[in-house]
């Protein structure tokens, strides 16, 4: 597929087929895809937790959810056969930037203007997200309730720190999907986002 087609097809998806799972090769791709993000200074302070059998997603819903009957949401979410949830690892760059050829000689947090190490695995969830278009497959980036971390950490042996920035659920659209409602509200054009030479 062209890459402008995956980019325009690119959609969260949030239904998907139980029936069929992620074949082993195209899950390896996704991972080999994620860790060709960017990231600065060549960190690469990511890391993935893959989690397909049953048990696991099933441990994964339970430490994310509050146990109560599902809604709608949640029904149709579950039936991904394919969890990813990315990991950022602060330390990786403030270790990184510690190095003599960085020039800093502290670890100080302070440096930095924006915590890089969650937007660089977060552009690595894209790339995951571009990869299952690309080999037509759905999938969704989502958020885990700050207040579910630590029972998410607790059930995968998650170390402290490694802080999930989501997850990536990952299948073949299942037949209930629909259209999230809020893309009623429209793509803001070009022109309303964009500011040439100035604001």
């Amino acid at each position: 597929m062209e890459f402008a087609e995956v980019v325009r097809r690119r959609r969260m998806v949030r239904d998907y087929d139980p029936d069929r799972p992620v074949p082993p090769e195209v899950r390896e791709r996704l991972l080999e895809h994620a860790v060709r993000a960017p990231s600065a200074g060549f960190s690469q302070g990511w890391a993935f937790l893959v989690l397909e059998s049953a048990g696991e997603r099933e441990r994964f819903w339970a430490a994310t959810t509050d146990g109560g009957t599902p809604d709608g949401w949640l029904t149709r979410m579950r039936r991904a056969p394919l969890l990813v949830v990315p990991l950022s690892h602060k330390a990786a760059y403030l270790d990184r930037y510690a190095e003599a050829d960085k020039g800093w000689t502290d670890r100080d947090e302070s440096r930095w203007p924006v915590p890089y190490w969650d937007v660089d695995t977060g552009m690595a969830a894209l790339l995951m997200l571009l990869t299952a278009v690309d080999e037509g497959l759905a999938g969704c980036f989502f958020g885990v309730p700050p207040e579910r971390v630590p029972a998410l950490r607790a059930a995968f042996g998650i170390p402290e720190d490694h802080r999930p920035i989501g997850c990536v659920s990952v299948g073949y659209a299942g037949a209930e999907d629909r259209r999230s409602p809020s893309l009623r509200r429209g793509r803001r054009p070009v022109e309303e986002v964009v500011h040439r030479g100035s604001w």
